[in-house]
């Protein structure tokens, strides 16, 4: 180890190790120094069910916005799959089970699917208008969010789409969502990508909704979300190697504790798994924790407003999959690609309001996918031979709030409250198809905002560290790639910089980038 280092990186998740890879292989000294025993930080695989040979992406799940770019760049041997199946969404109507099923490779089963639900074609048409005008609006934004950040006038001259940004960029996005669309349910598919971590709804005036809905469409130019073969934890342990062959050190155990930025050198103290205390100089820190952590380092007060987390993850395996009430669709069809449960446009309104009133929503909206039918390399040989599966479930509407004072009955409560409705759609009880573990429990696990506040220092179980940006700057010569912090050789390289948010890599390359610029 040397006493100082060109960089530090505090941090050793996805983006931290991108950063880390850039950095060295450009000749840099580098020390990444990660709390936990492993680097990855919420995007790892694990053994979340004792006893079982099965390695679940047990917090974020599956990967749209890292650029093929940076892939390319470090050398990385990961594969994403495609999901030929979009979403399913189960409906009852009239008495009668059916449901809403979006096939990307056949349109006239998508049409058909939707004339079923709706009794005629308008609701598709405007389906292929408003999903082709963000198409459109992805092959344009999302190569740009490598680059150095635009001025909001610069990004919509590159949008050169008048009514793509009145409705996106201007105006809340629950407007857009009912002057085209009619049915509820389609309404609601639509707005589930604005709410996926976000506690907002469909009018808020301060745009959040917007702002989520935009990194949920832009991914790869094209909006689809893929599944990282090998699990979440095969895309971290490539960009691990790919820090180590560039010549990063990688420091697992080791946390951060305190952080001295000088005009020149900055002081980074940190703890190692022992107790012993160590110090290291870095002439540039880049900081891949959340910004209220990097506050706590540099012993600054905590924000008056607190960050808030709004998801319930629940981990799943089981010995088959289900059957389901609506026999029109196999269910390796309708869990293989987004499961949209109790995500109507009323029920995502009422589970809102619910929620921001102090009570946990029921139903509990949520949509569910099954890892294991695009990529069975998570289960065991024998698991996959008996027909397993994973199912990995995404709660919306249940703030960090709800689970303060008595967070182990809410958190039973709020379990209860999205299974349910799940359960309305089966054909059969979901407890009979749960897998059991070692210890002979179901292999079922709950992580609520307090969960990963506490197991990832997410602020407020925060999964995008705060809340999202839109991708622009208002002052290009004081924040150029959207990392800049109020100390010129402290970064921000994790979700929460500009153009941060879910698994992408995005922001630890536009922090190197900052660095090697200067």
């Amino acid at each position: 180890m040397h006493s100082t280092y060109d960089v530090v990186i505090v941090g050793g998740g996805h983006n931290g190790l991108v950063s880390a890879a850039y950095l060295a292989g450009a000749g840099l000294s580098v020390l990444v120094l990660e709390r936990l025993g492993h680097t990855g930080g919420a995007a790892v695989s694990a053994r979340a069910f004792p006893g079982v040979e099965a390695r679940l992406s047990r917090y974020s799940y599956l990967v749209s916005l890292l650029p093929r770019r940076i892939v390319d760049e470090l050398g990385l041997k990961i594969e994403l799959r495609r999901r030929r199946i979009s979403s399913y969404t189960p409906v009852v109507r009239e008495g009668r089970p059916g449901g809403l099923l979006v096939d990307r490779v056949d349109p006239a089963r998508t049409a058909a699917s939707f004339r079923e639900l709706t009794g005629g074609d308008a609701e598709f048409a405007a389906w292929n208008e408003f999903y082709g005008m963000t198409g459109r609006l992805a092959e344009r934004i999302f190569p740009a969010l490598t680059e150095p950040l635009p001025t909001r006038e610069e990004l919509r001259r590159r949008v050169d789409d008048p009514v793509a940004w009145e409705e996106l960029f201007e105006r809340p996005l629950g407007e857009a969502v009912e002057r085209r669309f009619a049915d509820d349910v389609v309404r609601g598919v639509v707005l589930t990508d604005a709410l996926i971590g976000t506690f907002t709804h469909a009018h808020d005036p301060s745009l959040a909704q917007n702002r989520c809905f935009l990194y949920h469409v832009i991914g790869g130019g094209t909006g689809d979300w893929d599944v990282p073969v090998g699990g979440m934890g095969a895309v971290t342990d490539a960009l691990a190697g790919a820090a180590l062959a560039s010549g990063a050190e990688l420091l697992t155990g080791c946390e951060v504790t305190a952080l001295d930025p000088g005009r020149e050198v900055s002081e980074v103290a940190y703890r190692t798994a022992d107790g012993t205390e160590r110090r290291v100089g870095a002439r540039w820190v880049l900081c891949n924790a959340a910004p209220t952590e990097l506050d706590r380092l540099l012993g600054r007060p905590a924000p008056a407003e607190p960050v808030i987390g709004a998801q319930l993850k629940v981990n799943m395996l089981l010995r088959r999959l289900p059957r389901l009430r609506d026999r029109s669709v196999a269910a390796h069809e309708a869990f293989a690609g987004t499961f949209h449960i109790a995500e109507s446009y009323r029920e995502l309104e009422h589970a809102y309001r619910e929620a921001a009133a102090g009570r946990v929503p029921v139903p509990g909206p949520s949509e569910i996918y099954c890892h294991s039918l695009a990529d069975p390399s998570i289960l065991g040989p024998s698991l996959v031979e008996q027909g397993f599966h994973t199912l990995t479930l995404f709660g919306l509407h249940q703030p960090a709030g709800l689970f303060a004072t008595d967070p182990e009955r809410v958190r039973a409560e709020a379990l209860e409250a999205v299974l349910a409705p799940l359960r309305a759609c089966l054909d059969e009880p979901l407890e009979d198809c749960l897998a059991l573990d070692g210890d002979g429990r179901p292999c079922l696990e709950a992580k609520t905002p307090l969960d990963l506040e506490a197991d990832l220092r997410l602020p407020g179980g925060n999964i995008f560290h705060r809340e999202l940006a839109f991708p622009w700057t208002a002052d290009p010569a004081a924040d150029r790639w959207g990392v800049a912090t109020s100390h010129p050789r402290v970064l921000l390289c994790g979700a929460g910089a500009i153009r941060g948010g879910g698994v992408s890599g995005i922001p630890g390359h536009n922090a190197a980038m900052a660095v090697l610029g200067r």
